[in-house]
């Protein structure tokens, strides 16, 4: 599957960005905060393909469990457009919802089993 640019927000417009990923193979993840947030996460990517175009202000970063990944959320309207993995700090996944002209309902999507790599029970 070869990648594309892709233009993409928050929900607000304030934080403004770009990056190159693939659309699919769309995933869930089922750790605690991935099951609140209810997300459809592109494939990992390296962190240069992601630009932030306006608004970097604007971002708030959330971590827990082992504080290692590190999730991106627009302080005004609360969406979370992309986040750092865990698994590799040089990879980043994109909120597909987040991604201009992408229907993330009509994208299968796999499930990733991040609650398997907690070190905090229920995380």
């Amino acid at each position: 599957m070869s990648t594309e640019q892709l233009k993409g927000s928050c929900h607000c417009g304030t934080v403004q960005f770009e990056v190159r990923t693939q659309v699919t193979q769309a995933t869930r993840c089922n750790c605690s905060l991935c099951r609140r947030k209810g997300a459809a996460m592109s494939p990992a990517f390296d962190a240069a393909d992601l630009q932030v175009t306006s608004g970097a202000d604007a971002l708030v970063l959330y971590q827990f469990n082992t504080q290692v990944a590190k999730h991106y959320f627009c302080k005004h309207c609360g969406i979370y457009p992309f986040h750092q993995t865990r698994k590799d700090p040089n990879l980043w996944r994109v909120n597909l919802g987040c991604l201009e002209g992408v229907d993330v309902y009509a994208l299968e999507a796999s499930v990733s089993d991040g609650a398997s790599l907690s070190v905090v029970e229920d995380a």
